[in-house]
């Protein structure tokens, strides 16, 4: 049931509904609204307190959408896996093999350099790719990510590989491009605004006795490898496998 606010300092009467400044909400609504809060804010500024404001609605109407907060983390890697879903459908179809199935190393390179292009767009979601994977249970996952799971078991079938090589196969697939994304996004700068490299870093804050190598190679350690060094590492983790 839904009440009325007086008039007041707060503003004029508004209805406790699912009805703000956007429309009506949907699920969708909500989690797009959430991943723009969290692009802006981070992980820790996301709150349904925060969300309905950001969507002129009380906080209360969000629980129909995201009945938790643990809800809303899930729902933002279901919206990452369906940014990965799009890029993959918008691009070329990889190229067939001489029986007609597809060229699956390639699809997988395809997969991974999409994956990380949406992690490039939407930093701070990357974490959650690993710590709601610790926390939710694989049959209570939200279908589209059950879909990443399944797009490159099926890929890895239709190759011909036994089903102990599609398991040890998508294991290292899985596993590179997590660590690879954790890696290349990890927070470095001390002082984002500071124009010296070692200041940036705070590397007075790192005992050069005790850790020399670390901070000796803590500049280079910034830059970033991108969809070639992506690339690379899925490569050597591939060797030995039957084109």
């Amino acid at each position: 049931m839904t009440r009325e606010h007086g008039s007041g300092a707060d503003g004029p009467a508004r209805r406790a509904g699912d009805k703000g400044r956007y429309g009506r909400l949907s699920r969708e609504r909500v989690l797009l609204a959430a991943l723009e809060v969290v692009d802006r804010d981070g992980l820790s500024g996301l709150s349904m307190r925060k969300l309905g404001a950001e969507l002129d609605v009380e906080a209360m109407a969000l629980y129909r959408y995201a009945p938790s907060k643990d809800a809303l983390l899930d729902g933002l890697v279901e919206v990452f896996c369906l940014q990965v879903d799009r890029e993959l459908e918008q691009g070329p179809a990889g190229p067939a093999g001489a029986a007609g199935s597809p060229d699956w190393r390639a699809c997988l390179h395809r997969i991974a350099r999409a994956t990380l292009g949406v992690a490039l767009r939407h930093p701070h979601v990357v974490p959650l790719l690993a710590t709601r994977l610790l926390a939710t249970p694989l049959a209570r996952r939200p279908l589209p990510v059950l879909r990443t799971d399944e797009r490159v078991l099926a890929l890895l079938h239709a190759g011909g590989f036994s089903e102990s090589d599609t398991v040890r196969i998508h294991r290292r697939f899985t596993a590179w491009l997590l660590g690879y994304l954790l890696v290349e996004l990890r927070a470095m700068d001390d002082d984002p605004g500071e124009p010296d490299p070692a200041f940036r870093l705070g590397l007075h804050r790192i005992p050069a006795g005790e850790l020399p190598r670390l901070r000796a190679t803590a500049v280079r350690l910034v830059d970033r490898g991108g969809p070639d060094e992506l690339a690379a590492g899925l490569d050597a983790l591939l060797l030995g496998y039957p084109d």
